[in-house]
C-alpha cells in the first residue's frame, strides 16, 4: 500500500512538471515587446505592441522580413522595416486630396503627416499610441492584440475625417503567422477601406538574382512613371512575359506594380510565394484583400519609391492618369546587357560579404493604388466601405516551407 501511495505521488509530481517543459506556444512580454513562439516549428514573432508592428519574424533563427539592427533603431526610425500598417490609405494618391462618398477632402500639408505632391503610405506607421489589449498562449496558438483609437488624434482626423478604431491581432499557430485587422467605423458616414501592409521579404540563401516568385493574380494595372495606375489593365503574363508561377526576378528591373483578380483556393485565399533552393516564404491573402503590390528593385539599382522609372515627379498634382494624356510605363525592364556581367558576378558573393542581397515586398492591399480617386473617376469598381456603426475584418498569413 505504501509503495502504491509513493507511485501515485510520483505520478502527480511528473504531471505537474511536464506541461512547462512541453509547452508548444508561449507569449512573453519584455517591456514594449511581446514574443510569440511556436517551439515545434521554431517560429518567433516579436511584436512592438506600442507600435503594433512585428519588428522581427524568424524561423529557425532566420529572419523573414527586413528590420533595423536594434530594437532601439526600429523604435526611433521604423521606416518600412518589420511589417508596417499603411493606413488610412496604402501607397500613392495622385493629388494632395482624396474623394470619399462623392466629396473631396483636401489634405492640410502644414501638419506634416501627409506630404505632396504624391501622398504615400498613409501616416500611422511609427505611431506609438497603440494600446495593449491582451496577449496569451494556449495549446493551439500564441497571440497579441493591440488597438489604435484613430478618432482620438486630431491630426489624424484632420486628414481623414472618419472616426474609427483599428484593432490588430498577431497570432502564431501551426508554423504560420496570422495578421488579423479589424476596423470599426464610428462615424456617421460610410468609411472607405484602402489600407495595406508592407512586409519586405528575403530568403536566407542566394540573392534577388537567384530567387523566383509565384503570384496568384491574373491582372496587372498599367502605370504612369510616377507609379500611379491609369485604369488600363493587361494580363499578368504580358507584364512579366513569363508564366506567373515561375517569375525569375533577375530578368526584371524595378517592379513596383499592383495586381488584381486574385486566384483563390477553396477558402478564398490567394498565395504569393518567394522561393529558392528548396526554401519558400509565402504570403496568403484573405478574400477582402483584393490587391497585391509587388515591389523589388534590381540589385545595385536602388529601391526608392519616389518617381520611379527614372522619371522625376511633377512639382504638383493632380497627375494625368488618363492614358490619352499620361505616359504609360513599359513592363518592368529586362536588365540591360551592360549590367548582366555585374549582376552575375554578384551572385558569387557570399551573404556575409554582400551588403544588399535584394528583396521583394508582397504587399497585401484592400484596393489598388490611388483607389479613392480612381473610384471617383469611374476607373475602379471594387472599392470597399464600412457603413456607419459597422466593421471590416480580414487576415493575411505568412508561412514557410523548407526551413
Amino acid at each position: 500500500m505504501k509503495l502504491l501511495r509513493l507511485a501515485i505521488a510520483a505520478a502527480f509530481a511528473m504531471a505537474w512538471a511536464a506541461p512547462a517543459a512541453a509547452q508548444r506556444y508561449t507569449a512573453t512580454q519584455h517591456g514594449d515587446v511581446i514574443d510569440l513562439a511556436d517551439a515545434t516549428n521554431q517560429m518567433m514573432v516579436s511584436v512592438v505592441w506600442s507600435m503594433s508592428n512585428a519588428w522581427r519574424i524568424r524561423v529557425k533563427g532566420k529572419d523573414l522580413v527586413r528590420t533595423a539592427a536594434t530594437l532601439g533603431d526600429f523604435q526611433s526610425r521604423p521606416g518600412l522595416s518589420g511589417m508596417p500598417l499603411l493606413a488610412p490609405f496604402a501607397n500613392r494618391l495622385d493629388d494632395t486630396a482624396f474623394y470619399a462618398n462623392g466629396k473631396k477632402y483636401n489634405f492640410d500639408l502644414e501638419l506634416g503627416n501627409v506630404r505632396g505632391p504624391i501622398p504615400s503610405t498613409g501616416y500611422v506607421n511609427g505611431s506609438k499610441a497603440w494600446q495593449l489589449v491582451e496577449f496569451n498562449a494556449d495549446q493551439k496558438s500564441a497571440s497579441v492584440t493591440c488597438k489604435l483609437d484613430f478618432y482620438k488624434n486630431p491630426q489624424y482626423m484632420k486628414q481623414f475625417p472618419f472616426a474609427h478604431t483599428i484593432t490588430m491581432t498577431y497570432r502564431v499557430a501551426d508554423g504560420a503567422l496570422e495578421v488579423r485587422t479589424r476596423l470599426d467605423n464610428l462615424s456617421t458616414e460610410a468609411m472607405p477601406v484602402v489600407i495595406g501592409y508592407h512586409p519586405i521579404f528575403e530568403l536566407p540563401d542566394g540573392n534577388r538574382n537567384d530567387w523566383t516568385v509565384s503570384v496568384d493574380a491574373r491582372t496587372h494595372w498599367i502605370e504612369i512613371p510616377q507609379r500611379l495606375p491609369t485604369g488600363e489593365t493587361q494580363p499578368i503574363e504580358n507584364f512579366f512575359n513569363a508564366d506567373r508561377e515561375a517569375i525569375a526576378l533577375k530578368n526584371y528591373g524595378l517592379i513596383d506594380d499592383v495586381f488584381t483578380d486574385l486566384i483563390r483556393d477553396a477558402d478564398g485565399r490567394a498565395t504569393m510565394t518567394l522561393r529558392y533552393n528548396g526554401k519558400e516564404v509565402q504570403t496568403v491573402l484573405g478574400p477582402k484583400y483584393r490587391t497585391v503590390l509587388l515591389w523589388s528593385p534590381p540589385l545595385g539599382g536602388g529601391g526608392g519609391r519616389g518617381g520611379g522609372a527614372g522619371a522625376p515627379a511633377p512639382a504638383a498634382g493632380p497627375f494625368a492618369v488618363d492614358p490619352a494624356k499620361g505616359v504609360r510605363t513599359a513592363p518592368a525592364a529586362v536588365i540591360p546587357a551592360s549590367n548582366a556581367a555585374a549582376a552575375g558576378a554578384r551572385q558569387g558573393v557570399t551573404a556575409s560579404a554582400q551588403q544588399d542581397r535584394g528583396f521583394i515586398a508582397f504587399e497585401p492591399m484592400v484596393a489598388v493604388t490611388n483607389a479613392l480617386n480612381l473610384a471617383q473617376k469611374g476607373l475602379y469598381k471594387d472599392l470597399q466601405s464600412i457603413p456607419p456603426g459597422g466593421s471590416w475584418e480580414e487576415s493575411f498569413w505568412i508561412r514557410t516551407r523548407g526551413y
